[in-house]
């Protein structure tokens, strides 16, 4: 009668060391797993790969990072986790099964650069700030247009840059808003702070409204 092994421990926290660290882990879920919703980036290897929210250690909300990223993190002994979902996905390598969290915290402060507070301005940055519509007509929004246009001096910041509408945007050409009577709806100013790209997610955990929401 062959003997066998017992199954590997499920772990939802603690240290442990990898030599090839993130590529010891194959992704797996439990059988209790039901239809409830998650947050998911594409399919990776076959199977979704979760997004987890990642906490400063004044659970001040930083960034979304990977669940093999968070995982790694939580086993080095540089963040901890916070919180679980009840069907959360399980990674398993040859001596652990792990818990993939929700959200991590880092044992450790870390500062933001004042310069990283302010994105860099990108056609998708604009549509975000702006809600997807032209500042001209509050029409859906699918390109980005300069206020003072640069042929007349005027910048690529985030104080002439707005989101428009195609049609508005081919009027306007190269004129200014007083040549052609038109007014802006909202002033255009930089994003309020790096936190602005977690507060205009779609498709969040719930388990985040709480830090997304003391973060606003």
């Amino acid at each position: 009668m062959v003997s066998k092994d017992p199954p590997p421990p499920r772990v939802a926290s603690g240290r442990c060391d990898f030599p090839d660290g993130e590529s010891q882990f194959q992704r797996g879920r439990s059988s209790s797993l039901g239809p409830a919703a998650c947050s998911h980036t594409p399919l990776l290897g076959g199977m979704k790969m979760e997004r987890v929210l990642l906490l400063n250690a004044t659970y001040e909300p930083l960034a979304l990072v990977s669940d093999r990223r968070a995982v790694v993190l939580v086993l080095a002994g540089r963040a901890e986790p916070v919180a679980f979902r009840e069907d959360c996905p399980v990674f398993h390598s040859a001596s652990l099964d792990v818990d993939v969290p929700s959200i991590v915290r880092l044992a450790h402060m870390v500062r933001i650069p004042r310069w990283a507070r302010t994105p860099p301005v990108t056609r998708r940055s604009v549509l975000r700030r702006d809600g997807g519509l032209c500042v001209y007509c509050s029409e859906p929004a699918d390109t980005i247009d300069h206020v003072i246009p640069r042929s007349r001096g005027g910048t690529h910041d985030w104080s002439n840059v707005v989101a428009a509408c195609k049609r508005d945007n081919l009027t306007k050409a190269d004129l200014l808003l007083s040549e052609l009577g038109w007014t802006l709806r909202v002033k255009p100013a930089p994003p309020d702070g790096y936190l602005w790209r977690l507060r205009h997610l779609s498709d969040v955990d719930p388990l985040w409204e709480p830090y997304l929401a003391a973060a606003s």
